[in-house]
């Protein structure tokens, strides 16, 4: 029988805790913008059956009910990337398919992660559930939701179609609108704000959403109950940087844990060049973004590989995001060319033996000049997250099916348009 897990919510800002209604994403009497974040009974991590997939780590993971659900994070020692850059210590957390060791997310992104998490935490279906992506998420979230039943209304970009691709036809529950040409996941985030207006959906909330971060964190779970202490250093790309609060968040559990040493990560995430507006506001040891001309960063995402990595607006400012993660783990920004990150795409797969996804091979870039850089012990611990991969190898001799838009809007759409027809999928 299924036990919901125990847990209650901090606002970061103030440090008040309060009972979750269900679908908390914010504390409605915070002095100023911040997370909140998810406080578990249990100090203990308790490792499930590995049947569960995700969910062996339910409990830290905010979960109502259980879905089912065979994958999770993989994590193994490196040998041929870390004989390539001298490293004594290289370990891979591997979010894809990759059945050689064990990994079989068959989105072959972490953002399963993400979505077996949230739609744990999700108990009302009667209303829609909304979830604005450059792609890989709506890719899992679709997967998800139709395999269970869950309506949603997915906002992608739609230059990023070519990211919504399954093995076989979704169930008619999962409905998507898009931004049209020349639109970035802003102006998908934007078409998700307008539905939301409406009753009859409610959003995912992105970052705000305890189970999106830490049903993330489960790569950083993974590691260190595999590797047996918290890393040295923890490599990742990132667009939103979700993921490394998510990484930040699980250390600090894993410390008040006890059993895997008290060190704290150390956070380096990279960006795609010319994609760069949380490096450069690092790099000028600002909490506040600079200001992001809409035509130019829409016309620097077309110019990146890593099409999943242009959140125009992360959660990097705000109280528990980013810059405060950065801060509290001594990290640091890095930036990776296209360039860089094909060469690093290729080594990976010919030395470990997978493809990985452009965002996963800025990451890897970035790893490798950081060693070169002499910016990382190499007898150090270092954890890689590789958060997409095995693409080729799951397609390969499989009829992919795409899912296509019901609707797309333009660049500054007609809000009661918007949400007109986004309610006319569902009725």
């Amino acid at each position: 029988m299924f036990n919901p897990t125990k847990y209650k919510l901090l606002n970061v800002s103030s440090g008040d805790v309060f009972d979750d209604n269900g679908w908390s994403l914010s504390y409605p009497d915070s002095p100023t913008p911040s997370l909140i974040r998810a406080i578990y009974e249990s100090k203990k991590l308790t490792i499930r059956d590995n049947e569960l997939g995700l969910y062996k780590f339910g409990d830290w993971l905010p979960m109502h009910r259980h879905l089912t659900c065979d994958a999770a994070p993989v994590t193994f020692r490196s040998e041929g990337l870390a004989s390539a850059l001298e490293l004594k210590n290289l370990w891979i957390t591997f979010n894809g398919y990759f059945p050689k060791v064990g990994a079989n997310m068959t989105t072959c992104s972490f953002k399963e992660t993400e979505a077996y998490s949230v739609c744990a935490r999700a108990t009302n279906n009667d209303r829609v559930l909304v979830v604005s992506s450059a792609g890989n998420t709506a890719r899992a979230f679709a997967k998800v939701c139709s395999d269970n039943g869950i309506k949603l209304l997915l906002c992608v970009p739609e230059d990023n179609l070519d990211a919504l691709w399954f093995e076989k036809e979704l169930n008619p529950c999962v409905k998507l609108i898009c931004a049209c040409k020349g639109g970035d996941y802003f102006d998908a985030i934007h078409l998700g704000d307008i539905a939301v207006r409406s009753q009859m959906f409610y959003a995912e909330g992105g970052a705000k959403n305890v189970a999106r971060r830490d049903g993330m964190g489960t790569t950083v779970l993974s590691a260190v109950t595999t590797i047996g202490h918290i890393p040295d250093y923890y490599f990742q790309a990132v667009g939103s940087g979700t993921g490394a609060i998510a990484a930040w968040e699980a250390c600090m559990r894993l410390k008040e844990d006890g059993r895997f040493g008290d060190n704290m990560l150390k956070l380096i995430v990279s960006q795609n060049d010319p994609f760069l507006p949380m490096y450069d506001a690092f790099m000028s040891d600002s909490r506040e973004l600079p200001y992001y001309d809409p035509q130019k960063a829409r016309a620097d995402v077309e110019m990146i590989d890593a099409k999943v990595l242009s959140n125009r607006k992360p959660p990097y400012s705000v109280v528990g995001g980013l810059y405060d993660a950065l801060k509290a783990t001594n990290g640091a920004v890095l930036k990776s060319t296209n360039a860089d990150a094909r060469t690093a795409a290729d080594l990976f797969e010919r030395l470990e033996g997978v493809d990985i996804h452009p965002a996963a091979a800025v990451a890897t870039a970035s790893l490798i000049r950081a060693t070169k850089d002499g910016l990382v012990d190499k007898k150090a611990t270092i954890m890689l997250n590789i958060t997409g991969g095995g693409q080729k190898l799951f397609q390969q001799g499989k009829k992919l099916w795409y899912l296509k838009p019901s609707y797309i809007f333009g660049l500054e759409p007609d809000e009661n348009e918007v949400i007109s027809k986004a309610e006319s999928l569902f009725r």
